[in-house]
């Protein structure tokens, strides 16, 4: 929202509530009406879909570059997967009214917001790319970066499990990958909290997804 005229977003965040967002914590259901857009500040959103088994994984995720409720502007009406906040942080929730109402006085809102719907495809595509072509580090190295551009400071809540399951790996994969950066000085992990030890070094085992999904962001 920082791309707004200063006049819309002060009328945003009059309007808005800002809460906390806890790890784990389903902000929509797939398909639920939305009540509120969500605006992060900090912390990532996935956006999951689930397999007939039971299995799920993320198809896109939002931080504090996007927002929830994108799909509306677009005449959709309900989330477009189980929103979950996978890494915690703050967001600003504005109702559905007052967003109608943004769009309409400032066309400035709605012109970042079609930028936004533009950058999201492009990490959507960027992201079946890097599904089908990279390897399993590869695409956990993309998520650990992904994550720490979303967060304030190198330390953040995020359990091997949650890595698994938006990348629709195994878990034993997840722990050897962490395992070895770990061992290489990359990354610290303890007990569910992940620091970026050398986000250098990291990134240049990164694909070139990250950087193009990244650019796209900015």
């Amino acid at each position: 929202m920082l791309a707004l005229r200063p006049a819309a977003q002060d009328f945003i965040a009059k309007r808005s509530l800002v809460r906390p967002m806890v790890a784990g914590e389903v902000i929509y259901e797939e398909g639920a009406p939305f009540t509120h857009a969500v605006f992060p500040h900090t912390g990532l959103i996935s956006l999951m879909t689930e397999m007939a088994n039971g299995r799920r994984v993320e198809k896109t995720s939002v931080g504090h570059e996007g927002f929830l409720g994108f799909g509306l502007i677009m005449g959709g009406t309900g989330a477009l997967g189980m929103c979950v906040a996978q890494v915690p942080g703050y967001a600003s929730w504005l109702s559905i009214a007052d967003l109608d109402e943004a769009l309409e006085e400032f066309q400035c809102v709605r012109e970042t917001m079609l930028r936004y719907a533009k950058s999201l495809i492009t990490q959507l595509m960027e992201t079946v790319a890097c599904n089908s072509l990279h390897s399993a580090e590869q695409r956990s190295i993309r998520w650990l970066l992904r994550a720490h551009d979303c967060v304030v400071g190198d330390r953040f809540n995020l359990t091997q499990q949650v890595i698994a399951e938006v990348l629709g790996l195994r878990r034993a994969t997840v722990n050897a990958i962490c395992s070895e950066l770990a061992s290489e000085g990359l990354i610290e992990y303890s007990r569910g909290d992940v620091t970026i030890a050398n986000r250098a070094r990291l990134e240049s085992k990164a694909c070139e997804c990250f950087h193009k999904i990244r650019k796209a962001s900015m």
